[in-house]
């Protein structure tokens, strides 16, 4: 879509400390893209740990590092994404919607999925059995959906306490992990293998709810993370957690690197944190670049109104164009004859325009909308005098 794009600014750095990764830019390697901050669900790890995808609600993807571009989809799903899981050789990853659709990229199998069928509960997560090749998806009631892979229980039918939110597999293909936003963990296993549990934080007290676990693949134990970076180890090393750090967006789930000397976890806005020798290799997180934009004349080199605090409103001439119309945003401020910076960001597309208010403190600035995907949103923000305000819409 040219000329559009947007917003959002927010970066995540790697902690020093108990975080040991160096930048992305040390290590030579990026990501291909940013997603809109507050719409990432998830990410996963490519086998030899060397990088990572993280998915939105959309069913977009960004690769980072070693990860290849296996595709995204190209329309709006009927239910919105809320996972990734990668194939058990990294070659490809699945993403799982709530109503159960199932769509699969790269090498990766599709073995069918809960799309169409009634659920219910949501599907949460999923995850792939290294052995088969197959997948299971779960619900936030417990229900467990089975595709080419073992069927060894769920808490379907039974009462929780509070909603699943994840699932792990063993990396043996012999059990899996269900996990409850209190932190309640509720193992399964193949007939004859041992228990493998190995405790949980249900009934504690948790400051954030979990969101999402991990299993160590040298000691065979687990971790669990809150929505506030916060980390609780189960027979596995740890490596250092965000919890009490200020997080710009709460975080939505977590992987754990093939050695299990390390784990990451991904917030709402793509920003990625990493611990022990897991690597980072870069983030999601779309921000506004901070190079002056040259004044579009008679626009004045006035960047606020001295003794006034900057404030903004954005409105749109239509909330749902279609490809080729021209859409106008129109910014109102109580800062005459200043310039504005609009940005549109649409998927990983971030375009901008420059416009000026006038002596009245309202600006009108034009741009075209083309090659737009229906039902994809375009998020646009205005920044005039220190101020910043936000509007989308949705092109059909």
């Amino acid at each position: 879509m040219a000329g559009l794009a947007v917003i959002l600014s927010l970066a995540f750095g790697t902690i020093s400390g108990v975080v040991t990764a160096t930048s992305a830019a040390a290590q030579g390697s990026a990501c291909n893209g940013t997603l809109p901050a507050g719409t990432v669900v998830g990410m996963a790890a490519t086998k030899d740990d060397g990088g990572y995808w993280i998915a939105n609600g959309q069913g977009l993807v960004i690769a980072c590092g070693d990860a290849g571009n296996h595709g995204e989809l190209t329309s709006p799903p009927n239910r919105p994404v809320v996972g990734i899981a990668a194939t058990s050789d990294g070659g490809g990853y699945y993403t799982v919607a709530s109503d159960g659709g199932l769509f699969a990229f790269g090498d990766a199998k599709f073995h069918g999925s809960m799309g169409g069928q009634p659920l219910n509960q949501p599907v949460v997560a999923m995850t792939v059995d290294p052995v088969t090749g197959g997948y299971w998806l779960v619900a936030s009631d417990g229900g467990l959906f089975a595709f080419t892979a073992p069927f060894y229980g769920s808490m379907g039918g039974q009462h929780l306490n509070a909603p699943i939110v994840g699932m792990a597999a063993f990396p043996t293909g012999n059990g899996y992990y269900e996990v409850a936003s209190d932190g309640g963990i509720f193992t399964f296993v193949k007939p004859g293998t041992p228990d493998a549990f190995k405790g949980s934080m249900g009934g504690q007290h948790l400051n954030q709810p979990i969101v999402g676990m991990a299993i160590d693949q040298a000691t065979g134990g687990y971790w669990l993370v809150a929505s506030d970076g916060g980390i609780f180890s189960f027979t596995a090393p740890f490596d250092g957690s965000m919890g009490g750090r200020h997080l710009d967006k709460p975080i939505v789930g977590m992987e754990a690197n093939s050695t299990g000397s390390g784990y990451r976890f991904v917030a709402s806005d793509g920003g990625v944190f990493d611990f022990g020798t897991s690597g980072f290799f870069g983030s999601a997180v779309a921000s506004v670049p901070v190079s002056p934009v040259s004044p579009v004349s008679p626009v004045s080199p006035v960047t606020s109104v001295p003794g006034t605090v900057a404030s903004c409103s954005i409105s749109l001439s239509d909330s749902s164009p279609v490809d080729g119309e021209e859409e106008t945003a129109t910014v109102r401020s109580n800062q005459p004859n200043s310039l504005v910076t609009l940005q549109k960001l649409y998927k990983t597309d971030t375009t901008y325009d420059t416009g000026a208010t006038n002596s009245a403190g309202v600006a009108t600035i034009q741009f075209n909308i083309s090659n737009a995907a229906v039902g994809y949103a375009v998020y646009v923000s205005a920044a005039i005098g220190g101020a910043t305000c936000l509007t989308s819409f949705t092109p059909r």
